[in-house]
């Protein structure tokens, strides 16, 4: 995942493009006025640094930028994000993947 000169990830504008030439499948998701470029709040799992622990995979919420580590994480950081906040799509935080996921309909984007 690529960040801009001040430390964005700017995938929001990415999206929108995409949304508008109808080359990205969004199998139904209806949140991606909710994308935003954000951020990242950290570079591993905000909350496994806090604690010293480790984790698998990491995922960026597209709402506000929180890093936190995937569900086969014995943390799941992530997922307790989307129930805390209601922040509905994700990306991989991954720098070989390209996909996001909307918690709120239950969906993957492809991009």
């Amino acid at each position: 995942m690529k960040k801009d000169n001040s430390g964005k990830v700017q995938l929001a504008s990415v999206v929108r493009k995409m949304i508008q030439e109808e080359s990205i499948n969004s199998h139904g998701c209806g949140h991606f006025s909710q994308i935003n470029d954000v951020t990242p709040s950290a570079d591993g799992c905000e909350e496994c640094l806090k604690m010293g622990d480790e984790w698998v995979h990491l995922r960026l919420c597209l709402t506000c930028g929180h890093v936190g580590c995937c569900d086969d994480s014995k943390n799941k950081h992530a997922t307790k994000h989307f129930h805390a906040t209601n922040h509905p799509v994700i990306a991989s935080y991954e720098p070989e993947e390209r996909w996001l996921w909307c918690y709120a309909d239950s969906v993957p984007i492809e991009v």
